[in-house]
């Protein structure tokens, strides 16, 4: 399940953004490593705060219980509004994109496209449980297939390909670290989605064991996946087309094995993308339903079809504004406030830890590797990443972070009225 969320369709995309801040092969490769290595701290964070609080939740839990309601409550309010809505918004996108290699689409056709791709699988999960994650099944295989079929065609065909390259040999660049974190920043991105395991600790079987060693080994699978592919991609293809590419799977394919490669590879990218986008879909309106459930959000949220048993109005108002995200914003800006919303919260997450760890007779089922010094690197590597993305584009940066701190009267507001009617 970890690797199965990780993996989404971004990596088949997202290289040629982590490229444009570091045009350097041994740069970019450290990127890929240093994204994985920053997600396994917060694994390993989040596998403690799981075992810990082994319920349905996830990171909405956790800073509930650890740090505040108030903090709970905003984690959710930024999931509807920015993070988890953003990367559906942004999975919707690279899969139009991919659509667009067959059919020819200019960009209000991708954003169409896109939007019909949210609505679909809403609809779908909106049916049940079972359609959606029957779906889920059938379309993660097809996402493994496609790191599996492209590397074996590197195997098989790279050699050729790559002695043909008309690239000229890459020289060393000089890379500034304001935008080597940038660069780890769009990595991050496709990494998104680590934490969602920890939404079904409730329904998981012995969550406490069970949890920690799905995040720990997740992590370290989907980071050997994506440094492969990142080298077969540089070994394929000149840096500056990686750069460029907005279709970078599809380009290596094509380098091997000719149009009909490049389409096979398109393809399985648009059901690894569906795969993705399902997943998202399927997990957001339970963090918006438990909201609701515990009366931080309005209670109709809570609302179960009486017939598909599926929270039917919280999966509606999400598809709304996921769309609404698609037709407003361009790619890099959905990401990039998907990536600093999250990774402020996650800085949260990590200081809750040792908010906990001071409590009087907590005994962790789970302790953190490398404790104390793994959550401190990751508390200071989140605010970095965060502070630096936010930096870079102050205007976005401030209306997405603008709509997070409207949560904070919201919530004062919303408790104080809730307390007067009981």
């Amino acid at each position: 399940m970890v690797v199965g969320i990780i993996i989404g369709a971004s990596i088949f995309v997202q290289p040629s953004e982590i490229n444009r801040h570091v045009p350097d092969i041994p740069a970019v490769l450290a990127v890929w490593i240093i994204a994985g290595v920053l997600t396994l701290f917060g694994s390993l964070v989040c596998a403690e705060l799981s075992s810990a609080f082994p319920r349905t939740g996830g990171v909405y839990v956790f800073l509930k219980e650890t740090i505040s309601p108030a903090f709970g409550f905003l984690w959710g309010w930024a999931m509807f509004w920015s993070a988890h809505s953003g990367i559906i918004a942004a999975s919707s996108v690279i899969l139009a994109r991919y659509v667009a290699f067959f059919v020819p689409l200019g960009d209000w056709g991708i954003k169409a496209v896109a939007i019909a791709a949210i609505l679909i699988l809403s609809f779908v999960n909106y049916l049940g449980v079972r359609q959606g994650s029957g779906l889920q099944t059938i379309v993660t295989v097809s996402k493994v297939t496609v790191i599996v079929l492209l590397l074996i065609m590197v195997m098989v065909f790279g050699s050729q390909s790559h002695a043909n390259s008309p690239g000229t040999p890459p020289t060393a660049v000089d890379v500034s670290f304001r935008e080597f974190v940038l660069a780890v920043s769009a990595a991050l991105f496709t990494f998104g989605g680590w934490h969602m395991v920890t939404y079904t600790a409730g329904e998981t079987r012995d969550p406490r064991k069970t949890i920690p060693k799905a995040l720990v080994i997740g992590a370290l699978t989907v980071t050997a996946c994506y440094v492969a592919l990142n080298a077969a991609y540089l070994y394929l293809l000149p840096l500056k087309q990686v750069t460029s590419s907005t279709r970078v799977a599809a380009d290596a394919a094509a380098v091997m094995a000719g149009a009909r490669g490049a389409a096979g590879i398109s393809a399985l990218v648009i059901l690894s993308a569906t795969s993705v986008l399902n997943g998202v879909i399927l997990a957001g309106p339970r963090t918006y339903f438990a909201m609701a459930d515990e009366r931080l959000a309005f209670r109709w949220l809570a609302h179960i079809h009486p017939l598909h048993h599926t929270p039917d109005r919280a999966t509606l108002i999400q598809a709304i504004w996921s769309c609404a995200l698609v037709a407003t914003g361009t790619y890099r800006a959905l990401f990039t406030r998907v990536i600093y919303t999250e990774w402020l919260f996650f800085a949260l997450m990590g200081i809750g830890l040792f908010c906990l760890r001071r409590r009087q007779g907590y005994a962790p089922a789970y302790g953190v590797w490398g404790y104390p010094a793994v959550p401190v690197l990751f508390i200071a590597a989140s605010l970095v990443v965060a502070v630096i993305q936010i930096a870079a584009d102050p205007l976005q940066a401030g209306t997405g972070l603008l709509i997070v701190v409207l949560g904070l009267p919201v919530y004062y507001l919303w408790v104080r009225t809730h307390h007067a009617n009981h």
